[in-house]
């Protein structure tokens, strides 16, 4: 059975203008790369130039393999590693600024709102950091552990700044982002891996019960339960009315938000997708398992190209400058053209990249197996 509980905990406006966090619209303004997938509507994409060929600009030694991927904020890169720590680097030398320690191992990306950062951990909490210097200001528990990033929105009532976040507790939390209290939960039927996309006052989801879920931003109760049959354990990308997800059953699927409708879907050789799609006005980018990246018509569903990489790509890709940026388990970071999917640049790192993208200012940062996190700029 799937429920809201909770109650409002609503800070005072003073207090949230104090912290950077008032703003207006659907959610916060990027003017960098503060979420996981660019904004709140997961979209994967990047403003700005971008150009077509890249060399290494730094590159960051953690004690531990990086699944989580980066943000960027004010001149700085924040991180997770499964050393259990979150990092802050200088977004041009990538000198280390701040860490903090967690309880965990960290799979998840941050966010950043105002002067927050929020991320969680394998310990089953989400953390809420000052991004200056790292000092916990709170700390939210779930009862299991935290694997996608949380979501920074703006409040129903204009005033205050909510993030939604899934975990293994078969729940999606939405949590005051001044207090770290508790507004509701929604409850699924298994775990919730990815990271929830808020448009148009809805959260849309995805879980391991294979159901794509559509609730209410203000109270979290539930407007669509669409089935998609399979573990969703990415993302959803939302444009309009539209939501794309790949999922474990080997298909990408478009989804009508409001008619609760699937309306087409994209079948493969047979591999699972763990990556979140880009979204482009015409077409969809998507890594597959099956050691592809592979691009969709958002009209027909229809194949437009596929890149081959040599190995899995749960990376998920990042659309700049009619480019597409995306890392593979191959050990390769990969710039191909939007257009036509050709190979413009690559880098060989040499360990699995699973580890999403983010694009800022030209730059290109990214997490590998290695515990490295790289950064490239313009050749």
């Amino acid at each position: 059975m799937k429920r809201p509980h909770g109650s409002n905990q609503i800070a005072p406006v003073a207090l949230m203008l104090a912290l950077g966090l008032l703003c207006s619209g659907a959610s916060i303004a990027q003017a960098a790369w503060r979420h996981f997938r660019g904004t709140a509507r997961q979209a994967g994409l990047a403003t700005g130039k971008l150009s077509g060929k890249l060399k290494l600009a730094w590159r960051f030694k953690t004690n531990g393999p990086i699944f989580s991927s980066p943000v960027v904020d004010g001149g700085r890169v924040f991180i997770g590693s499964q050393d259990g720590y979150v990092y802050a680097l200088n977004q041009q030398t990538g000198a280390k600024i701040w860490s903090f320690k967690t309880g965990g191992l960290i799979e998840a990306a941050p966010v950043v709102v105002g002067g927050l950062l929020a991320i969680g951990s394998d310990d089953g909490y989400l953390y809420g950091l000052e991004a200056a210097n790292g000092t916990l200001r709170w700390k939210y528990e779930t009862e299991d552990k935290i694997m996608g990033a949380a979501t920074a929105v703006t409040a129903p009532d204009g005033k205050n700044v909510w993030l939604v976040v899934g975990s293994y507790d078969s729940r999606v939390h939405c949590v005051n982002a001044s207090t770290g209290k508790r507004i509701w939960v929604f409850e699924t039927d298994n775990y919730v891996n990815g990271s929830p996309a808020v448009a148009n006052g809805k959260v849309i989801f995805g879980g391991c019960d294979g159901t794509l879920y559509v609730v209410r931003l203000a109270d979290g109760k539930m407007d669509q339960e669409i089935l998609i049959g399979d573990f969703i354990a990415g993302s959803a990308g939302i444009d309009g009315n539209m939501a794309y997800l790949g999922h474990y059953g080997n298909r990408v699927v478009a989804a009508n938000i409001v008619t609760g409708k699937i309306v087409w879907t994209y079948r493969n050789r047979g591999f699972a997708y763990f990556s979140s799609p880009a979204i482009a006005s015409d077409r969809i980018v998507i890594g597959g398992r099956d050691k592809r990246l592979h691009c969709i018509s958002r009209r027909t569903g229809k194949a437009i190209w596929e890149f081959r990489t040599r190995g899995r790509v749960d990376s998920s890709p990042v659309i700049c400058d009619a480019k597409v940026i995306v890392g593979s388990e191959d050990g390769r970071v990969y710039m191909v053209g939007l257009a036509d999917g050709r190979e413009l640049w690559s880098y060989e790192i040499g360990a699995a990249v699973r580890s999403t993208p983010a694009v800022s200012d030209g730059m290109v940062f990214i997490g590998a197996d290695d515990g490295y996190v790289y950064a490239f700029r313009g050749a």
